[in-house]
């Protein structure tokens, strides 16, 4: 980090300075919000108990320690993201200062043209027909008739 801007510098400083000293250690909910991985820290605790949350490939409560060096793996939204533990801090701080507090292995993000979009309607073309919702619900593997749990077509 040989060009960090001083703001940057002196944030870094000033969560160091509020984080544990030397030896001791940092709840795992804590830090996973602390670094902004999860925008509250309820929800850390939530992914913790759910079992989304790993710490060197073991299920972690929310009040388990967490050392320099542990490998944080947290699943959310379908994307699961791997970081390691570079820097222990117990405050919440800014997006320039949480990425320097872990090394972030997670694998890329799938391309947003991957996701087809869902039912684009021309503007102004009203509610769809019993006939376009039908469509609609056989593309998408809804219901409908033809489909298992649908209704049959008379013979």
């Amino acid at each position: 980090m040989a060009s960090e801007d001083p703001k940057t510098a002196a944030a870094v400083a000033a969560a160091e300075a509020a984080g544990p000293q030397a030896g001791e250690t940092v709840r795992t909910d804590s830090w996973i919000w602390s670094v902004r991985l999860l925008k509250t820290r309820s929800l850390a605790s939530t992914a913790c108990r759910g079992g989304h949350v790993r710490v060197n490939g073991e299920r972690v409560k929310p009040a388990h320690s967490l050392r320099v060096g542990d490998e944080v793996r947290l699943r959310h939204e379908g994307r699961e993201r791997v970081v390691v533990v570079k820097r222990l801090i117990r405050k919440r701080v800014g997006a320039p200062v949480a990425v320097q507090c872990y090394i972030d292995n997670s694998p890329p993000p799938p391309p947003r043209d991957a996701v087809a979009p869902a039912g684009v309607r021309d503007r102004g073309a009203g509610r769809p027909t019993k006939r376009d919702r039908r469509e609609l619900e056989r593309l998408r593997g809804l219901g409908g008739p033809g489909a298992p749990g649908g209704t049959a077509p008379r013979p």
